[in-house]
């Protein structure tokens, strides 16, 4: 059973760990803003489980002797998620408040562009499509940063058990 000094221990390690992941988001997504044609910051993206498994397995190892339970691996991982999620936030607020001047919107009306062929092909309604891009092109920085943020910390719910479960290991 985790006493109260495991927890405060645990949290403050995937707060430090979490200024990685969080960092490793935010080039991602410069490159996906600044450079859509380039598959950096999709591969930046898509390196999240092995970025928080690495993280995981060094705190098992330098923090808790090489054993780490189930349960305190997908505390840890989830924490991870959560204070990465909150830091990519702020993160994408200042940049949606003050930076981006419309350059992420043009980036997904050029996306709806691309697709409308695919879906007219596959008899799909592109009205839909277009209605989409429109409700979100009203959204405020606020409203999309949020919607972010809850994406991240969704899938980091997810994403947690299969990298504790991969990454435990009992004693005995």
């Amino acid at each position: 059973m985790a006493t109260p000094q495991d927890i405060i221990q645990l949290k403050a390690f995937a707060r430090q760990d979490a200024l990685l992941l969080g960092g490793v988001w935010m080039v991602s997504f410069a490159f996906i803003v600044m450079a859509p044609q380039s598959i950096l910051g999709g591969l930046l993206a898509f390196a999240t489980p092995f970025v928080v498994g690495w993280l995981l397995r060094r705190f098992r190892d330098k923090v808790l002797d090489g054993f780490i339970s189930f349960r305190r691996g997908y505390a840890y991982c989830f924490f991870c998620f959560i204070y990465a999620s909150l830091l990519f936030a702020v993160a994408q607020y200042v940049y949606f408040r003050f930076i981006d001047g419309g350059q992420f919107l043009q980036m997904l009306t050029e996306s709806v562009k691309v697709l409308e062929p695919v879906y007219q092909q596959n008899g799909l309604n592109t009205a839909e499509l277009h209605q989409t891009l429109d409700a979100m092109k009203s959204l405020p920085p606020s409203q999309w940063v949020f919607m972010l943020l809850m994406q991240n910390i969704f899938i980091g719910i997810f994403l947690s058990i299969p990298i504790a479960f991969i990454l435990k290991k009992v004693k005995g």
